[in-house]
């Protein structure tokens, strides 16, 4: 999108098309379809080669940047909701494996319910805080009898 705004190739995403140019257009009218086409090629251009082929395969030709644009994003709508499962999967069977410290298992384990709340899949702080003492090992049986047995959360 920098690419686009530096070039000013981003007035196809930000201004309506104008109607097409005719033989009663006044020469500002023709200039401003002009730039208008132009920029909408150019920034379709840019898009496209910006997109890796696996991707941009999958997703639908239009005739005009915006609406492209916003077939790249329905496209990703659909990538967010597989990420999100592999998160939910991934926080679920997680399991403490020794190497790395509690602290840094602890940590890992919040950053991805915070990747989860970026994709508006919420995780409360009960629950994960569950899920941690849950993927613990049972050397850390007495950690967890500790917190289990504490009044405040």
């Amino acid at each position: 999108m920098f690419n686009l705004a530096f070039l000013d190739f981003d007035y196809a995403l930000i201004e309506d098309e104008p109607p097409a140019a005719t033989v009663e257009s006044t020469p500002a009218q023709h200039l401003s379809f002009e730039k208008s086409k132009r920029c909408n090629h150019m920034s379709q251009m840019l898009m496209k080669n910006s997109i890796s082929m696996p991707i941009r395969g999958s997703i639908p030709d239009s005739e005009d940047a915006k609406t492209y644009l916003a077939s790249v994003d329905e496209q990703f709508k659909g990538t967010s909701k597989a990420h999100a499962s592999t998160l939910i999967l991934k926080l679920v069977t997680t399991k403490y494996d020794g190497r790395s410290g509690i602290r840094g298992h602890i940590i890992m384990m919040n950053d991805m319910a915070h990747k989860l709340k970026g994709l508006d899949m919420e995780i409360g702080d009960g629950f994960l805080v569950h899920f941690n003492m849950t993927s613990l090992p049972a050397a850390y049986e007495a950690f967890k009898i500790n917190y289990n047995t504490r009044k405040e959360k």
